[in-house]
């Protein structure tokens, strides 16, 4: 991946970038800014590689993944395999003939795959690696309630978010920060870290650190797995702190939810996006719901209160509390604990 198995190096040990082929790979929106930052500066995208169209909607029209439409709209050839491991697929990104592959946002690469450029793959990770690998690091570090994260550029190995670091970024978290704002920070940021990795790389000058090498036992490494409805459910005997911190961290998506039991014993599921942490003292049991049906609803937790500001009923959109509370009966409303 470096050195002498470079193609390309001219007489200074530099590769020239018109000759240098990349092939990216990526399906979000927060793959975007890294696809254009690399455009931006003339590097040569040979072919990207996305997702397939998916049905969806009521309708279940097909949906183009966010790459694929930048993609058409620059005019790249595209690629969208259903089947990573699919021989026809492998057999059309050998005619792109990549020197380098570039993973932001993706699926896990097979060997075959990653182990294809001469010069490599890498990945751009949402996280300060080694901590929070994994399929979610942007929400997990808002419910940790870590005051910092960052991104990292890595090359892909035989395992999930363990290669060698290339280069890292770390930027702090704001208080009232959610997963919204942090995912475009993490975005922009993110771009200019691929595009400093791409041309180090391209030059043949990058630091290569293995991840062994940042963990400090007895330190515990911090695992960011994927979200699932289950693991979204809102826990109200928690500390208020760390509920807050888990609304924050889900907002505005998935979106952390709590089962409410009406006052004629009928259940529904009320998703919370946005609120305030209220620390003080009281007596009333967890999950109490406090409210005076017009301005504010408040539940009760351990050591304080969570204010509820933004709210949403299965098939309703969402809302602020006051127009929620005007057209809702918070009578006997109670939240599962």
């Amino acid at each position: 991946m470096s050195g002498n198995q470079q193609k390309g190096i001219n007489n200074s040990g530099k590769m020239n970038n018109i000759d240098a082929r990349i092939v990216f790979m990526g399906t979000p929106e927060f793959a975007i800014p890294s696809l254009d930052a690399l455009l931006i500066n003339n590097l040569n995208i040979a072919g990207v590689v996305t997702s397939p169209d998916k049905p969806s909607g009521r309708g279940l029209k097909l949906q183009q993944s966010a790459i694929k439409k930048f993609a058409v709209e620059h005019r790249l050839p595209l690629l969208q395999p259903a089947n990573l491991e699919d021989r026809e697929f492998i057999n059309e990104l050998r005619k792109l003939k990549p020197d380098l592959l570039i993973v932001v946002a993706f699926r896990k690469l097979p060997d075959e795959v990653w182990q294809l450029p001469p010069m490599g793959t890498f990945n751009l990770h949402a996280s300060l690696l080694p901590q929070y690998r994994g399929a979610a690091p942007i929400n997990w570090v808002l419910i940790n309630g870590e005051k910092t994260t960052g991104v990292t550029t890595f090359f892909i190995d035989e395992k999930i978010d363990t290669g060698k670091i290339i280069y890292q970024d770390e930027i702090s978290i704001l208080p009232k920060e959610n997963f919204g704002t942090l995912h475009d920070k993490l975005m922009k940021e993110g771009a200019k870290l691929v595009v400093k990795t791409t041309k180090s790389i391209l030059e043949n000058r990058y630091p290569q650190t293995d991840q062994s090498a940042l963990i400090n036992i007895p330190k515990e490494l911090k695992k960011a797995p994927k979200l699932r409805r289950e693991n979204c459910e809102i826990n109200w005997a928690r500390s208020v702190v760390d509920v807050y911190n888990f609304i924050r961290g889900l907002s505005p998506y998935p979106g952390a939810w709590t089962i409410f039991t009406d006052q004629e014993g009928k259940s529904d599921v009320l998703k919370i996006f946005e609120a305030d942490a209220l620390v003080e003292k009281h007596e009333y049991n967890q999950g109490t719901i406090l409210t005076d049906d017009q301005s504010y609803m408040k539940v009760a937790v351990s050591n304080g209160f969570i204010k509820l500001l933004s709210v949403q009923l299965p098939g309703k959109k969402q809302m602020c509390i006051v127009p929620f509370l005007q057209g809702f009966d918070t009578n006997g409303l109670k939240f599962k604990v």
